[in-house]
C-alpha cells in the first residue's frame, strides 16, 4: 500500500524537517505513557513504540521547545493509545461500552487542567488527560486552552459515532465521512498543541477570520486523507469501515482498485485547495499568521513522511 500510495498521491510541495530531540522525546513519552499506566511492559508497549509518536511529532514541530515537543509527543501518544483502545481492543465496539469512559473523560477536560483528578471510570486514560490539560493550562493562554480542550471534546463525541456504526453495521456515506473524520483524526487538537509550542498565536480577530480557518479544515483534511490511503492495506478488511476508500467504493460501486485511486484524487485535488486558500490569507503585520501557516504545512508534510517510515500501518 506505501508503494501505490508514494505513486499517487502527490508529495506536498514543503520541505521535510525534523526537530533535534526526537529521540529524547520518544523515550520520555514512552516513560510518560508508562507512568500513567496507559500501556505495560508488553503488546502495548511494543505497539505505542511502533507508532512512533515522536517522529510525527517532531517533523510536525521542527521548530518548537524540547517542552512543546514533549507536550505534543505525549498528545499524540495519548491519542494512539485510546485509538488502539478503540479499534483493536473492543472498546469501541459499542456505544454503551464506550459512554463511560468518555463522560469520565469529559468530566476530565470539563476541569481544564484545574485541581486534582478523581480517580473513577476515567482510569489511566483520565489521569494522562488531565496531565496534558494542566500542562496547557500552566502556558496562562487560555484561549489555546478552551481551543485545545474542545477540540479533545469534538474528538471523543466523534468516536461515539464509530462506535455506533460498528454496533449496526451501518456505512457512512462519503460527505458524512468527510465532515467526522476531521473530528474522528484528533487534528485540530494536535494542530493546537503546535501553535502553543512555536508560541506564535495570532491574536483572536485574526485567527477567526475565515480565510485562515479555511486553511485549517483543508490542512486536516490533507492529513486525514494522507492517514487514510497508507492506513488502507491494514485497514481493509476491518467490518466498520471507517476509512476514505472504503466509503468511496461502498457508495460508489466502485472497485477496490478505483476507489484507492478515487481517495488519491481527492488528496491531489485538496493539496492544490489548500495551497489556494493559503494565497487568500489577508496580509498582515501579525507574525502569528505566518507561524500558524508554517505550521500547517509542517503537518501535511509530516504525516506524508512518517507515513512512509512508520509501522503503525505496516
Amino acid at each position: 500500500m506505501r508503494t501505490f500510495a508514494v505513486s499517487a498521491l502527490r508529495e506536498p510541495p514543503f520541505p521535510a524537517r525534523r526537530h533535534d530531540s526526537i529521540d529524547l522525546a520518544a523515550d520520555e513519552s514512552t516513560a510518560w505513557a508508562q507512568s500513567f499506566g496507559l500501556i505495560d511492559s508488553g503488546h502495548r508497549l511494543s505497539r505505542l513504540r511502533r507508532a512512533d509518536a515522536a517522529g510525527l511529532a517532531g517533523r510536525a514541530c521542527p521548530d518548537g521547545s524540547e517542552e512543546g515537543l514533549r507536550l505534543l509527543t505525549d498528545l499524540i501518544s495519548w491519542l494512539f493509545v485510546m485509538d488502539d483502545a478503540c479499534d483493536e481492543d473492543g472498546l469501541g465496539a459499542a456505544p454503551t461500552r464506550l459512554a463511560p469512559v468518555v463522560a469520565a473523560l469529559l468530566d476530565v477536560l470539563d476541569r481544564h487542567g484545574d485541581g486534582t483528578p478523581t480517580h473513577g471510570g476515567d482510569g489511566a486514560l483520565g489521569a494522562a488527560l488531565h496531565d496534558l490539560c494542566r500542562r496547557v493550562r500552566a502556558h496562562g493562554r487560555s484561549a489555546v486552552l478552551l481551543r485545545f480542550v474542545s477540540r479533545v471534546r469534538d474528538y471523543l463525541l466523534a468516536l461515539l459515532w464509530e462506535a455506533a456504526n460498528r454496533e449496526h453495521g451501518r456505512a457512512p456515506g462519503v460527505a458524512e465521512y468527510v465532515q467526522m473524520r476531521r473530528h474522528t483524526g484528533a487534528v485540530h487538537p494536535s494542530f493546537a498543541l503546535t501553535d502553543l509550542a512555536l508560541n506564535g498565536l495570532p491574536g483572536a480577530t485574526v485567527r477567526s477570520d475565515p480565510a485562515l480557518l479555511a486553511v485549517d479544515t483543508l490542512a486536516a483534511d490533507l492529513v486525514c486523507w494522507c492517514n487514510d490511503v497508507f492506513s488502507y492495506g491494514k485497514e481493509r478488511g476491518a467490518p466498520d469501515g471507517h476509512n476514505l476508500v472504503t466509503v468511496i467504493a461502498r457508495e460508489s460501486g466502485q472497485d477496490e482498485e478505483a476507489a484507492l485511486r478515487a481517495a488519491a484524487d481527492r488528496f491531489n485535488r485538496t493539496l492544490t485547495a489548500y495551497l489556494a486558500a493559503e494565497a487568500q490569507v489577508p496580509a498582515t503585520d501579525d507574525p502569528g499568521v505566518a507561524s500558524v501557516i508554517a505550521a500547517r504545512r509542517n503537518w501535511i508534510r509530516a504525516t506524508y513522511d512518517w507515513s512512509l517510515v512508520a509501522a503503525r500501518y505496516a
